[in-house]
């Protein structure tokens, strides 16, 4: 049985990893950087930055890295890239509500990608709390979307990021037998820069000098929502259900919000505060459930079937 000490101090690194991803949309929005560049930068310098703890997991874990493991991060950093280009573009071409509603539609088609990838059935809990958590999301939509062919183009990118970004989830949970989360996160970051590099080497010059400002952003984007974000939210798809992790990040929006009105100056519509209230109390159904059990190094993926 997981102990219920190790299992909240997971949803707490799994929280921490959601406001680090958070700040994301406050940092592309300041920066000017190709949105195909940015990717490859933020990537490569988490890459640098993480790579001592590489090397001594790499030390400890000798032949570690197998054919069908090199296969998986590759197609998981294939993924990162997509998605990340995908997301910079989008958040710059659509407003911040259209971005966060398509984004967060990830709960929606997570069972179904957990299910034909994983086998890994939803407990009624879960089910319950997607149904809530969906519901906040239709809430949304219905008071602030807003449909402008001009932003199209940022919508469906939007769209797209988050068909992405649950696929490359679900890679952290085929590959939680990589017996480190620095020996998963560190060859996937390198591998998905050097992929993002490559794909805007046709669009946008790879070699420029910018303002101080934007490596400053830059190496923000790399420390906050890349190191501290998805790295924790990866390292949560290897020790919860893959659910509860989706649901979680889900909430990012709320977080958003709040660094946006602080940083940017941007206004709360009202009727965010009850789509809010109910993308948590989904998030919270299933958080808040008995841990199932699980054996030592698995995931937890028998769930309640209550």
């Amino acid at each position: 049985m997981t102990k219920p000490g190790a299992y909240v101090g997971e949803i707490l690194l799994l929280y921490l990893g959601v406001v680090a991803c958070a700040t994301s949309v406050i940092f592309i929005k300041q920066s000017t950087v190709h949105p195909a560049l940015v990717p490859a930068y933020r990537l490569a310098i988490a890459s640098l930055l993480m790579a001592p703890a590489f090397f001594r997991e790499s030390r400890k874990h000798a032949g570690w890295l197998t054919g069908r493991r090199f296969a998986g991060l590759f197609l998981g950093a294939f993924l990162l890239a997509l998605h990340f280009i995908a997301w910079t573009a989008g958040a710059r071409l659509t407003p911040s509500t259209n971005g966060t509603l398509l984004v967060n539609l990830a709960p929606v088609v997570m069972p179904f990608i957990l299910f034909f990838q994983l086998g890994e059935r939803l407990s009624r809990r879960e089910w319950i709390g997607t149904a809530l958590s969906f519901a906040g999301i239709l809430w949304l939509a219905a008071s602030d979307y807003r449909f402008d062919r001009a932003h199209c183009l940022g919508d469906l990118l939007c769209f797209v990021a988050m068909l992405l970004f649950a696929f490359y989830l679900v890679i952290a949970r085929v590959l939680r037998d990589i017996p480190s989360i620095w020996l998963y996160s560190v060859p996937l970051y390198a591998m998905a820069a050097l992929i993002s590099l490559a794909l805007a080497a046709p669009f946008a010059q790879v070699v420029e000098l910018y303002p101080a400002h934007e490596y400053l952003i830059l190496c923000a984007l790399a420390l906050f929502p890349t190191i501290g974000g998805h790295t924790l939210v990866n390292r949560a798809m290897r020790n919860l259900r893959g659910q509860t992790v989706t649901l979680a990040t889900s909430t990012q929006f709320v977080f958003a919000g709040v660094l946006a009105a602080a940083f940017l100056g941007e206004t709360t519509p009202a009727s965010v505060y009850p789509a809010a209230a109910l993308v948590a109390a989904g998030a919270l159904v299933v958080i808040l459930s008995k841990p199932p059990a699980t054996g030592p190094g698995q995931a937890n993926i028998q769930g309640d079937a209550t």
